[in-house]
């Protein structure tokens, strides 16, 4: 793995950022400051941080209602995120968006998405914006298992497919579409080989291991940009809350929830390689923790604090006529 040391410091960074973020939000729900519904990434980190940060600004993600975590790592502002969440008025989308449409397309994300697998479709389109303008630019869709369902995800990729597009199909296979489970609803029980059926490259990998994504974006990336078409990722990931805060969880066994923080949380397995391969030490790790829980407790009491937006603004940047 040809990365640096500053490199993968940047990695643990995001990732932990994330997951204090996230953490953060599941405390915070509790005090019904929050509108919405919120979908937690916890668990899942490795996934959108090994992905964006092989990403600039002129490449495109299209994310899902699970969506904090592909924002942050893609580079959305901490702060802006926070205060989206809690609908204030300098939020990213000036609090209209919230949890499950927030968006920063300054920064390529296109948006997370309350319509399961719409996000494949839209990065499509991204792809063939950038292959028809030769910007040399990709697209990303980030989608999980229930998505991999969706009839339109198929078209999607069929559509990549048939125009050759830079474009990737990144499915995170949490195990659980909503409350179902992932084998009882794929009847192939294998995303990426039914997916390959389309006649792209398709390969699954452990979501918990970043090193392991890393490297099969980067071949998958690679192969985009050298204009020979489309890729499609299986990632085996698991998610530490339910679907949605306030999900009781009556699918899931207490031994299996406790199993999985145990042996297959992201964060400590990237922790533990980068300590046994003498990239970094305890302290440095240590030091990145107490920034992560710092920033994003400044975060979040500016965002208790902001404004609102003004009621008389309502209609503000929500249609536009053409």
């Amino acid at each position: 793995m040809a990365l640096k040391k500053e490199e993968l410091l940047e990695a643990y960074r995001r990732m932990r950022t994330i997951r204090e973020f996230e953490e953060n939000i599941h405390r915070e729900n509790t005090t019904g400051e929050i509108p919405g519904f919120l979908h937690l990434y916890c668990g899942q980190e490795a996934n959108a941080v090994a992905v964006c940060m092989q990403l600039d600004d002129t490449d495109y993600i299209a994310s899902n209602h699970r969506g904090h975590g592909h924002c942050l790592a893609k580079g959305a502002d901490v702060k802006g995120m926070m205060l989206e969440l809690y609908g204030k008025e300098d939020g990213l989308c000036h609090g209209r968006g919230g949890s499950m449409h927030i968006a920063d397309v300054s920064r390529g994300i296109l948006g997370a998405n309350g319509i399961v697998g719409a996000g494949a479709p839209l990065a499509t389109g991204a792809a063939l914006t950038a292959k028809t303008l030769g910007t040399g630019g990709v697209a990303v869709s980030f989608q999980g298992d229930g998505a991999s369902n969706e009839g339109y995800v198929f078209e999607a990729i069929n559509m990549a497919v048939m125009w050759q597009l830079p474009m990737i199909f990144y499915f995170e296979n949490n195990g659980y579409g909503e409350f179902t489970g992932h084998d009882y609803v794929v009847g192939s029980k294998d995303i990426a080989g039914r997916a390959a059926a389309f006649g792209l490259p398709a390969v699954r990998v452990d979501g918990t291991d970043f090193f392991e994504v890393y490297e099969a974006f980067g071949e998958a990336l690679k192969r985009a940009r050298a204009g020979k078409g489309p890729s499609v990722i299986e990632a085996q990931a698991v998610r530490f809350y339910g679907h949605f805060e306030g999900d009781p969880q009556a699918y899931r066994s207490t031994e299996e929830l406790e199993s999985v923080r145990e042996h297959k949380d992201c964060l400590k397995i990237l922790r533990q390689k980068l300590i046994k391969g003498k990239k970094a030490t305890t302290a440095e790790l240590d030091t990145i923790d107490q920034e992560a829980v710092e920033l994003i407790n400044a975060c979040r009491e500016a965002a208790k604090a902001a404004a609102f937006p003004d009621p008389a603004t309502l209609m503000n940047n929500t249609y536009v006529s053409y």
